[in-house]
This record gives structure tokens, C-alpha cells and sequence, in this order.
């Protein structure tokens, strides 16, 4: 009898999900980090990241340019914060506001489709960051928290439809943006 095929087993289950693996760790690694003012206005910044990632994605027809287009928009926002000079959640409005107008001019805006729907998702995740900037600090943590739960089912959506993004990505998506909601609520 081979003892070793249920430990490959093991391994396969721990290697397909690797996704969900770094989505626990990195979460795991942030845990305190949105227990202040300051750290839920960080959440909030880059919650705005999150669907302006769908939105290039969707308007570049690229699902393959899912995790390269993250590490670009996280270096952005690293930059962003050790320069100050600009709120990431203003330069994060303008890039989506650029390619919604790129997507307005040639013409995919106005047709059906996973561009619209990035659009009208951008929209509505951005709103909740926004607000969740402005309002009352306590109120703005839960505005936020609500914004990355909404965010993470959203990935969870399009994992189940195989649509937009890379697989791997909206499974990382999902599950670290649950934990950063539950981060938010519990004020871990």
C-alpha cells in the first residue's frame, strides 16, 4: 500500500488554491491595519483600486493582464502614499474616468458587455470608497467594510462565470476582500 498518495493529494488541494493561500496570508499580515482612521482611509483608497482593475481589464480584453495590472496599480499606490502628493483615490478617479472615456470613444461603452458592467461596478465601488472617505470615521469604516464584502462577492461572480479576470485573480480578490471586510468590522 502507498502511504504517500493521500500527502500528494494534500499538496495538489494546497497548489490549486494557491490563490486563497496568499489571499489569507497577506490578509493574516495586514490584521491591524484598519483598526485606525488612517488605516480605514488607506482601505478606502484601495478599494478604489480594486474595480478600476476590472475596468482596464475589461476595456483591454486581456484576462491574462489581470495580475499584471495589479502589481502596477499597488506600485502606484505605494508611490502615491510615500510621495503625497495626491490622494490615491483622486488618481485612481482620474485613470478610471480616462478609460471610461477611451471606452466612450471607440465606442464599448455604449454596447452590452463586460465593459459596461466594469463601468457601472467602478461606479458603485468607487462611490462607497469615496463616501466612506468623507462621512463620520466610524461610519466610513463600515461604508468601507461594505465596499470590500460587495467587492468580494463581485469576485466570487465572475470566478463562477470565468468571465473578465484571470481565475486565479478573482479568487484572490474574493477571499482577501472578505477578510479586509471582516478586518473592518471586528477592527481587528
Amino acid at each position: 500500500m502507498d502511504n504517500t498518495a493521500p500527502s500528494r493529494t494534500r499538496w495538489t488541494v494546497v497548489l490549486r488554491r494557491w490563490p486563497t493561500a496568499l489571499a489569507a496570508g497577506i490578509a493574516f499580515l495586514s490584521l491591524g491595519g484598519g483598526g485606525s482612521d488612517q488605516g480605514v482611509a488607506a482601505l478606502a483608497n484601495v478599494l478604489m483600486l480594486l474595480p478600476l482593475l476590472y475596468l482596464i481589464v475589461a476595456k483591454l480584453r486581456r484576462r491574462q493582464a489581470s495580475w499584471p495590472v495589479l502589481a502596477a496599480l499597488v506600485v502606484s499606490f505605494v508611490l502615491l502614499r510615500a510621495l503625497d502628493v495626491i490622494a490615491p483615490s483622486a488618481f485612481f478617479s482620474a485613470v478610471a474616468l480616462a478609460v471610461l472615456v477611451w471606452g466612450a470613444v471607440d465606442g464599448q461603452l455604449h454596447r452590452p458587455g463586460p465593459f459596461r458592467t466594469q463601468a457601472l461596478g467602478m461606479a458603485a465601488f468607487g462611490a462607497l470608497a469615496l463616501a466612506g472617505l468623507i462621512v463620520d470615521p466610524d461610519l466610513g469604516r463600515y461604508l468601507v467594510a461594505a465596499g470590500w464584502l460587495f467587492h468580494g462577492v463581485w469576485d466570487f461572480v465572475h470566478l463562477k462565470l470565468d468571465k473578465v479576470v484571470a481565475r486565479s485573480y478573482a479568487e484572490w480578490c474574493g477571499v482577501f476582500d472578505v477578510l479586509i471586510a471582516a478586518q473592518l468590522v471586528f477592527m481587528l
